[in-house]
């Protein structure tokens, strides 16, 4: 691990997010995407297996902290609290949109009517729309709803007001040595999220949303030096390997957010200087003291939310004297732990001496993590573009060259404008490229069609769309030399195509289908020194698809696959 691996991570899912983004924008949907935890944090390694988060945000509600949040004409739902409501929860009563007014009854099934004639958001609904997006795969853990094990999905809503039990932690954090007071500051407007899920056990469990400060959070991650990071790293495995034994009851788990919680805390009553490569084991050591404190006191504060236990919920006292135990043992066995983790290999790192070889080089395992973010960043891509292209084919209000036309033009306006991110312009350009090579086929496709001669512009379409791989666009520029029987310049693309396309030059699937599309080991290592999004396009070749509109830029003999369909598959076959 190291801090070039790690701001790659970073730079991935920042344009991970800007993929969703354009994509929900040119959809209409009007949501926001955000990546969360390990991956997105550059805080894991292979051996760990970490999943996914991610989290996305309704924009058209309006979060009221208080009466003076009201907004006109908008979905407005007011933070409400008693003295019954557990601490980091809250209710969220519905308000009336023409006036500042509590709605007093509905009779919606995603609404809750109380005794005082108030009428509450259920967190079930979003439970619910989740089962039926996700069907028999539907997996719910805490306020995730998710497809799969590999990823956790979580919609919340935005707050841009932080709630008092945040606010007192910019108080608190004045006198410690960390966060600096410029990561403070810009904590200060990141505002945090309420997500689905009550208090176990409590009264009012189904209208209860709790509040999770992720951007703060994030925004302390992206502060940690090396070493910091490296600590928490190995905090993890230890927690993966080693504390696991020590659960006694089933329902009972130590998380890695109470690790990282240590982490913080351990940050902020030590000083800098004691944070250097060199003492790294001293740092585990009092991050793992930090723990111990709390296993011993019976309780995990949380780092930013006041009156906030942890250990509520997750961890019996029964486990915590467990824990402590083996916490201890670890401690005053002078961390020997660390020589038997077997996750990534750690352990017989720390035992091999400077003048012996590892077996297996860093910069190769690098070489692979590199490679396999960029190819699942331009496949995440490819798909997305394949599910624009299907909602323009499947349009019925307007046909599908009109809506080609319609997105350029929106990601034309939105790349143009100053405060649009340098992620959402890169992911802009990506999409565009891809959208007018599509345009330029359509137009070549219903020329040749009906005999009409091409536009002077056609070529400029093609000559901006080339570059979007080495091979896709290029060879689908051929196939409508071919169809026009203009066999040389046909032949002499092809063989432009079959000299780019050397061992480096990794295949990208965003069909969706079941494909053995291993990693290039030449293309991992081209990761590895070249990270821009020009340089990695120069290396990367995506599967081609025909839509039907550029069917007479396809050769003939390829038309059946267009048509194919035996028996019950008709029924199977899409528009596009």
């Amino acid at each position: 691990m190291n801090a070039w691996v790690v701001e790659r991570r970073r730079h991935t899912f920042s344009h991970r997010e800007a993929v969703e983004d354009v994509h929900n924008h040119l959809n209409g949907d009007d949501r926001s995407t955000f990546h969360f935890g390990s991956q997105t944090e550059g805080t894991t390694t292979p051996g760990l297996q970490s999943d996914t988060d991610i989290l996305f945000t309704r924009n058209a509600v309006n979060i009221m902290n208080s009466w003076a949040d009201w907004q006109q004409g908008t979905w407005n739902l007011l933070m409400v609290r008693d003295e019954n409501t557990p601490p980091q929860h809250y209710m969220l009563q519905w308000i009336r949109p023409d006036v500042p007014r509590p709605v007093t009854y509905s009779d919606d099934p995603d609404y809750v009517n109380d005794s005082q004639g108030r009428v509450f958001l259920s967190n079930m609904e979003v439970i619910r729309r989740a089962a039926a997006a996700c069907g028999d795969t539907h997996l719910r853990r805490g306020p995730s709803n998710s497809p799969n094990e590999d990823v956790d999905i979580v919609e919340a809503f935005h707050c841009n007001a932080l709630p008092p039990e945040i606010m007192v932690w910019f108080t608190k954090m004045q006198h410690g040595n960390w966060p600096s007071r410029e990561t403070l500051q810009a904590a200060q407007t990141c505002g945090c999220f309420l997500v689905p899920v009550g208090h176990h056990g409590s009264i009012n469990e189904n209208i209860q949303w709790r509040i999770t400060p992720n951007l703060i959070e994030r925004l302390l991650m992206f502060s940690l030096n090396m070493v910091q990071i490296k600590c928490l790293v190995v905090l993890k495995i230890i927690k993966k390997q080693e504390f696991v034994k020590y659960i006694l009851c089933e329902n009972c788990k130590i998380t890695t957010f109470h690790f990282k919680t240590a982490l913080f805390f351990t940050l902020n009553k030590t000083h800098p200087t004691v944070w250097t490569a060199c003492r790294l084991i001293e740092c585990i050591v009092r991050c793992l003291e930090t723990i111990l404190k709390f296993l011993d006191e019976g309780e995990c504060p949380h780092f930013i939310v006041d009156g906030v236990d942890l250990f509520d919920g997750k961890l019996c006292r029964g486990c915590q004297l467990s824990l402590a135990r083996a916490v201890r043992e670890m401690i005053q066995d002078d961390m020997h732990v660390l020589f038997h983790l077997q996750s990534d290999d750690l352990g017989q790192q720390l035992m091999t001496l400077p003048h012996e070889v590892i077996p297996y080089s860093r910069d190769d395992v690098n070489a692979d993590i590199c490679g396999k973010l960029a190819k699942d960043m331009f496949e995440m891509y490819l798909k997305r573009v394949r599910l624009m292209l299907k909602r323009l084919c499947n349009n019925e209000a307007a046909d599908m060259y009109t809506g080609l036309n319609n997105d350029i033009n929106i990601l034309e306006s939105v790349a143009a404008n100053a405060s649009t991110s340098q992620y959402h312009t890169h992911v802009i350009k990506f999409i565009l490229t891809h959208l007018i090579s599509v345009k330029a086929s359509v137009i070549s496709s219903s020329c040749i069609q009906t005999g009409q001669p091409f536009p002077r512009d056609i070529w400029m379409l093609y000559g901006e769309s080339l570059n979007t791989d080495v091979a896709s666009s290029k060879l689908k520029l051929a196939s409508m030399h071919y169809c026009q029987g203009e066999l040389q310049r046909a032949l002499s693309i092809l063989n432009e195509v079959e000299f780019d396309l050397d061992d480096s030059v990794q295949p990208v699937c965003g069909c969706r289908r079941p494909f053995d599309n291993k990693l290039s080991k030449a293309f991992c290592e081209y990761t590895l020194h070249n990270d821009t999004h020009e340089q990695l396009t120069n290396k990367i070749t995506f599967c081609i698809r025909f839509l039907r509109e550029e069917k007479f830029c396809v050769p003939q003999f390829l038309w059946c696959e267009m048509y194919r369909a035996v028996g019950d598959d008709v029924d199977h076959r899409t528009n596009n």
